[in-house]
């Protein structure tokens, strides 16, 4: 039973995560007066490229890469309940809490860094040392909001944090929640923080030498995880969800704020971008944390 729990998991994580990628990308066209692209032409364009030959080789690591990305994104999936009350859909999260998806969520960038190395592209290059330069700026001001809420509810299982909320962590604890969106906002990849794959100036970024079926892998992970972040950001601050309806409308609201505030704000340069985020929402962060232990 758990496997077919896992198996439907991992559908539901694959197509509506690349429907919210389709959305992203005809939403910003729209605040930027274009047009975007049909609405599942991303997904069509993954099941095309499982088809296809790779055009480069790098050796086993530059493969190894793509395997621990998506591996990461399934397995940071598996530990997130998609419902508060449920049987159905909690996959692994009874043998796992909080710390083991923070641990999780690590693990694409650990691949992304071999697989980009080994590429030698200095396009890849450039774009993972930006990341790993901003990772840690970027993930201190989420930890410290994470950390406040397990202390707050006295878990660190997501399925309890999420039951608990007689309202909403975002309304009760307004600091932690606005620190962690800045993070989150960074972790969607979106402006002012999306430094790795910038669009122009880094060309594609890490995924420049990918091509055929890994190519597909790093949009099939990329979709997966999307949703993935989305659901634990929903089960941390915004109550959980009871049903799929629930869930869909507030990991949606969710997501347009994020890619609307990314269509609205120009990128940081990677120094900004740390600067920035090692001050403001960390400092938010700090804050909301003493409010909410001294409340």
């Amino acid at each position: 039973m758990i496997f077919l729990d896992l198996f439907l998991m991992l559908v539901v994580a694959y197509f509506v995560g690349f429907i919210y990628y389709g959305l992203y990308r005809n939403i910003t066209a729209r605040f930027h007066k274009r047009f975007g692209p049909p609405l599942l032409q991303s997904l069509y364009d993954s099941i095309k490229f499982f088809s296809k030959e790779d055009t480069t080789s790098h050796g086993w690591m530059f493969y190894l890469g793509p395997v621990l990305m998506m591996s990461g994104a399934i397995m940071t999936l598996f530990f997130i309940p998609f419902f508060v009350h449920s049987a159905s859909f909690n996959g692994l999260s009874t043998y796992g809490n909080l710390f083991v998806v923070l641990y999780l969520m690590l693990i694409g960038p650990l691949g992304n860094a071999l697989a980009v190395g080994a590429s030698g592209n200095p396009f890849g290059v450039m774009g993972v040392t930006r990341g790993l330069t901003r990772l840690a700026a970027l993930e201190l001001p989420f930890y410290i909001s994470v950390i406040a809420v397990m202390s707050l509810t006295q878990s660190a299982d997501i399925s309890v944090i999420a039951s608990t909320q007689t309202s909403y962590n975002a309304l009760s604890y307004p600091l932690l929640f606005i620190a962690a969106m800045f993070s989150f906002i960074g972790m969607m990849g979106q402006s002012p923080f999306d430094v790795v794959g910038a669009p122009v100036e880094v060309y594609s970024g890490p995924a420049a030498e990918f091509s055929g079926k890994f190519l597909a892998l790093l949009m099939s992970q990329s979709a997966i995880f999307t949703f993935a972040k989305l659901v634990l950001m929903v089960n941390l601050f915004l109550g959980g969800a009871e049903g799929f309806v629930e869930l869909s409308l507030k990991t949606f609201v969710l997501f347009l704020f994020v890619i609307a505030f990314g269509a609205v704000y120009g990128r940081f340069k990677t120094p900004q971008s740390v600067d920035f985020l090692l001050k403001v929402p960390t400092a938010i962060a700090v804050i909301g944390l003493l409010l909410a232990t001294w409340s």
